[in-house]
């Protein structure tokens, strides 16, 4: 299948993506980062040319539906929603050192999706549960959600570093990271966007269920971990807005919901439950 060797080679992109900022920021050669910003573009085409490949292809196959219905093509899409996020981020902040943090993210789970021996890349038919016009809906939102708490996330690990900064030692790698104040906000900012996707998720999700199998909510593991997650940050929200949190705190606590966005979405595809096809 084409789309699956287009994305085996998206994944060594995206490392020489990652690679790039780095120099860029070790060295600060401006050069790099430009490069760095130019094969993120260049992957991200990749993947959107392998996902519109692959749809086309399983509409060939006479199996036709979106390509999010498995582990392999969620990891996929995971992926290119975080670079799709990050791309916008980069042009809208003109800053580069976050792409440091985010394309491992994206690296990683295309990485895990290309290359692990439990997770085939094969187009298979849908399972009657998710022969749905909810699918889409529902995996757009969550997974926007997902790459939204994971630059959240990003931005987080960028204020604990900024902190550990003394000008006396003119560390190249940390001045380029924005300041504590601008980083404190764009992570306010991902976390309130993605948790509106994440409760429309949740909700879509619920309307998808009853129509499955009968009830809005079963309290399957995967339900039960997405309630977890929302009130994490739910909790984030709430420290920010009512509780004035800032700074250190909110960036630990961005850090925990962070953790449990990849149980929810990983962990839990290993406990029996009606999302156990996720494995497959």
């Amino acid at each position: 299948m084409i789309n699956a060797t287009i994305l085996s080679y998206v994944t060594f992109v995206l490392f020489f993506s990652f690679m790039s900022y780095l120099i860029w920021m070790v060295m600060g050669k401006e050069l790099f980062g430009r490069i760095g910003t130019y094969i993120t573009l260049l992957g991200l085409i990749g993947q959107s040319v392998a996902i519109v490949l692959r749809w086309i292809e399983s509409y060939d196959l006479g199996i036709g539906h979106a390509p999010f219905s498995n582990l392999y093509e969620s990891l996929i899409f995971f992926a290119w929603t975080i670079v799709f996020l990050y791309v916008l981020v980069e042009w809208r902040t003109r800053n580069r050192s976050i792409g440091v943090f985010v394309t491992p993210i994206a690296f990683l789970s295309m990485a895990y999706a290309s290359y692990s021996p439990g997770i085939s890349s094969k187009i298979q038919p849908l399972v009657p549960a998710l022969k749905s016009n909810w699918l889409i809906a529902h995996v757009i939102t969550c997974f926007f959600g997902y790459a939204a708490f994971g630059l959240a996330f990003a931005f987080s690990l960028m204020y604990l570093l900024k902190r550990m900064e003394n000008p006396a030692t003119k560390n190249l790698f940390l001045r380029l990271i924005p300041r504590p104040a601008v980083l404190d906000d764009l992570n306010y900012q991902l976390v309130v966007i993605g948790f509106l996707l994440l409760t429309l998720g949740i909700i879509t999700g619920s309307v998808w269920a009853h129509s499955a199998w009968g009830t809005y909510w079963s309290w399957d593991p995967k339900e039960t971990w997405s309630l977890i997650t929302w009130l994490v940050y739910a909790a984030f929200l709430h420290s920010r807005m009512v509780r004035g949190w800032r700074g250190k705190r909110l960036a630990f606590l961005s850090i925990i919901g962070f953790c449990c966005v990849i149980f929810t979405y990983l962990g839990v595809n290993y406990l029996s439950g009606l999302h156990s096809y996720a494995q497959s």
